[in-house]
């Protein structure tokens, strides 16, 4: 039997690099506090029809990229490959619109069946907001503003804000009908992608990567001008709100997003520091979903955050020294190692917020030593039986000055907590 590893595209997060997604998550939490969000759990397992329904069944995620299975019970399921979907079904199925605006955050892994790549994986993570029930561009504004704060808290830089509207699905659908048009006095110079997405999904044409299809994308039809005068006063108001916070950004026209229930305001987060895969964050409007999933009108604002690349931005940036395992490893031997695990909970409750590593294990002092000295602990405890049976405890500095020196075991707590403030 061939060795077991891990699924194609699902990667496992190692303790040298876990610290840094807790980094990132608490930072994340402490902005959406700051804004005044609260979080909500889902399932990762949804009814397939959720994501046909609010995706649209001609984009790439539900023709090509859903974990999508039959349960035992003959129900057709899939692995949430986005986190919107199941967000505003919950809200839906648990009565949280019902006259009442929500500002939600969610986090969890999502999957999608792509082609692995640095930045892409087909397990991977999201932190996501959603604002329901606002409808004027101030709250389009906050999301941008929650956004900037997380880069900010972060310490992220060379994240550039790109912003484009989409207009109303009926400013939008006359449109397509032009776009269309204009496509096809250029079919034979379409790629295979763009000329199954012409009569589908049109507008995912001008966010094509090709090269060659870039040349034709230039000279197409801009959205811009079968917008009506109400789309635009939204997209103007909410640039002049970015203008006064000092958000700079750029105005993409041939910015679409791949999903089928955006309207007016869509915008990405990019960098040039991540290859192919440099949006790491993005998101929209999507005034007529909740409606569209059998709930009542509601206005609904979101985007989706992926936490990998976050994290391949801040380790390409190089801002962030690992973190210390222990401010102290206690080192013991013999028939004090159960003494030393008794005086560790008496500090840890003494001392909150102490990282305390004990030895366990058995090995000589100098084996323990190194291994100390590697959990880059300020001090070493030493508890062998001659300190136990006298009541004492050694105190030895690895980081710094001074000498060894014993401590009555009851005066330890009130002695390291000086030591360590």
């Amino acid at each position: 039997m061939g060795k077991i590893q891990a699924i194609r595209g699902m990667h496992d997060i190692l303790p040298e690099e876990s610290w840094l997604w807790r980094h990132v998550e608490e930072a994340m939490q402490d902005v959406f506090d700051a804004f005044g969000y609260q979080e909500i759990r889902t399932p990762v397992l949804e009814q397939s029809q959720l994501f046909m329904r609010a995706i649209g069944e001609v984009t790439d995620i539900v023709e090509k990229e859903m974990y999508t299975f039959e349960d035992r019970n003959g129900d057709s399921l899939t692995l949430r490959p986005e986190g919107t979907a199941g967000v505003v079904r919950a809200c839906i199925e648990n009565g949280l619109l019902h006259n009442q605006t929500q500002r939600l955050w969610y986090r969890g892994a999502m999957f999608r069946h792509e082609r692995p790549q640095k930045g892409r994986y087909r397990q991977f993570h999201q932190f996501g907001v959603e604002a329901f029930g606002f409808e004027g561009p101030d709250v389009d504004l906050e999301i941008l503003l929650m956004s900037a704060a997380i880069w900010k808290a972060l310490g992220l830089s060379d994240v550039e804000l790109q912003l484009n509207t989409l207009g109303t699905p009926e400013e939008r659908a006359r449109y397509r009908d032009r776009l269309v048009d204009y496509l096809l006095q250029h079919h034979d110079a379409l790629d295979e992608d763009s000329k199954r997405r012409l009569h589908t999904n049109p507008l995912r044409v001008l966010d094509s990567k090709n090269p060659d299809i870039q040349a034709i994308v230039a000279e197409a039809p801009a959205l811009m001008e079968y917008l009506g005068d109400e789309s635009l006063a939204h997209f103007e108001r909410l640039r002049a709100g970015l203008d006064n916070a000092g958000i700079p950004y750029v105005v993409n026209e041939r910015l679409v997003r791949g999903l089928d229930y955006y309207v007016r305001t869509v915008f990405e987060w990019v960098t040039d520091r991540l290859g192919a895969q440099g949006t790491i964050c993005a998101g929209g409007r999507y005034d007529g979903l909740v409606e569209q999933l059998g709930g009542k009108p509601v206005c609904g604002i979101g985007f989706g955050m992926g936490i990998e690349r976050v994290i391949a931005l801040l380790q390409e940036q190089g801002s962030l020294e690992t973190p210390e395992i222990a401010d102290l490893y206690l080192v013991t031997t013999g028939n004090a190692a159960i003494d030393a695990q008794c005086i560790a909970t008496r500090l840890r409750e003494a001392l909150p917020g102490l990282r305390l590593l004990v030895h366990c294990g058995g090995g000589g002092f100098k084996s323990q030593f190194k291994k100390a000295d590697r959990s880059g602990a300020r001090f070493a405890l030493i508890l062998g039986e001659d300190e136990r049976d006298k009541g004492v405890i050694a105190l030895k500095p690895l980081r710094e000055g001074g000498e060894q020196q014993e401590l009555p075991i009851e005066q330890l707590p009130h002695y390291m907590k000086g030591v360590l403030e």
